[in-house]
């Protein structure tokens, strides 16, 4: 018979070394999905929150008809923002979307406001505006200013949903979802005609 040696009291550790790196392993797994998990979290709640995080920003806009306006002077009112270029496909197939939104809650205060971007030529934006008998406001950023004011669009179309508090409760990249879009802007006029 073989002579036992005397082994030390923690078998398990000697004889299962790669389990306990495994169960460590797994706590350090779990913690940072954990962390990842409060972050991701945190994001979604400033991201999604009813009252928006971030205030829209005080730039002075030149509509066609060369009179200034400021976003400011649309407080208490809900106003969307929507970056767009004449070559734009995904722009145009929105228009029609847009002229619809506009008829049908302008009457009720909200304000659609059409920035073109600083690259698209002046009598391609004209042109199309007569062309396309646009009932919204239409701008020109000549200068890019509007676009670095609302963090340096580069994609269009790219929209923003402006609460009647002047904050930014929405941003899109790309086709709206109008029906989504829609309702929160029912809900925004709802609310403030409700104030009243």
């Amino acid at each position: 018979m073989p002579k036992r040696i005397n082994q030390p009291q923690n078998k398990f550790h000697l004889r299962h070394p790669k389990r306990i790196e495994i169960l460590t392993m797994k706590t350090k797994d779990t913690f940072i999905a954990v962390i990842a998990t409060a972050i991701i979290g945190l994001l979604a709640y400033v991201w999604l929150s009813p009252a928006g995080i971030s205030k829209a920003p005080e730039l002075t806009l030149y509509p066609l008809d060369n009179r200034p306006l400021t976003l400011q002077q649309f407080q208490g009112k809900p106003v969307l923002v929507t970056f767009w270029a004449t070559s734009c496909t995904g722009c145009i197939k929105e228009i029609p979307h847009l002229v619809k939104l506009h008829n049908k809650l302008a009457p009720r205060g909200l304000n659609i406001i059409a920035i073109a971007m600083n690259y698209d030529p002046p009598s391609h934006i004209t042109e199309l505006v007569k062309r396309r008998k646009l009932p919204y406001i239409v701008t020109m950023d000549v200068d890019g200013s509007a676009s670095r004011a609302f963090g340096n669009i580069q994609l269009t179309p790219t929209s923003f949903l402006i609460s009647p508090d002047g904050r930014i409760v929405m941003k899109k990249i790309g086709k709206m979802d109008m029906v989504s879009v829609t309702a929160k802007i029912e809900a925004m006029l709802n609310t403030t005609q409700a104030a009243l």
